[in-house]
């Protein structure tokens, strides 16, 4: 018997999360924290600076957007759309993403930009009752998002 079902794994998914020196800079706010605490008690403080770091952290990565192709629908943080209402992804690095980034930016598209994550993805949006013109997704690994799209679109 044939699988009839639709497939049903994630042909791309990827965790836009901060880089370590930023959680480390965010971290930071722990000790920060724990100096105001420091005349009620020195365990107090400690504990307190350490709760802090840790939450911060965690909300950091928790709240990071994800980037997923799967079951033929772009997902790009809170956002998704049909691939079949896109053109062909280019994977753009270096001095080309940055010029994607940030001159190069259509003010009719839109953009999930991480900073720290060099790579850029720009899909050209072919539908003509949606108002956004292009989707301009940060990747660290932009070839492969624009190949699964790619993949997802035959």
């Amino acid at each position: 018997m044939q699988n009839t079902t639709p497939e049903t794994r994630a042909r791309y998914r990827e965790r836009l999360s901060p880089s370590l020196w930023l959680l480390v800079t965010i971290a930071l706010a722990g000790p920060m924290v724990s100096l105001i605490f420091v005349p009620v008690g020195s365990t107090v403080a400690l504990i307190v600076g350490a709760a802090v770091s840790a939450l911060l952290v965690l909300a950091a990565i928790a709240l990071t957007p994800v980037v997923s192709v799967d079951g033929g629908v772009l997902r790009a943080g809170r956002a998704h759309i049909d691939v079949h209402h896109l053109g062909d992804p280019v994977a753009l690095t270096g001095e080309d993403a940055r010029q994607a980034r940030g001159p190069g930016l259509p003010a009719r598209g839109w953009h999930l930009i991480r900073g720290g994550i060099d790579g850029v993805v720009v899909v050209p949006d072919t539908d003509v009752d949606d108002p956004v013109d292009v989707w301009t997704i940060s990747s660290r690994t932009p070839e492969r998002l624009a190949a699964a799209i790619t993949a997802a679109r035959s």
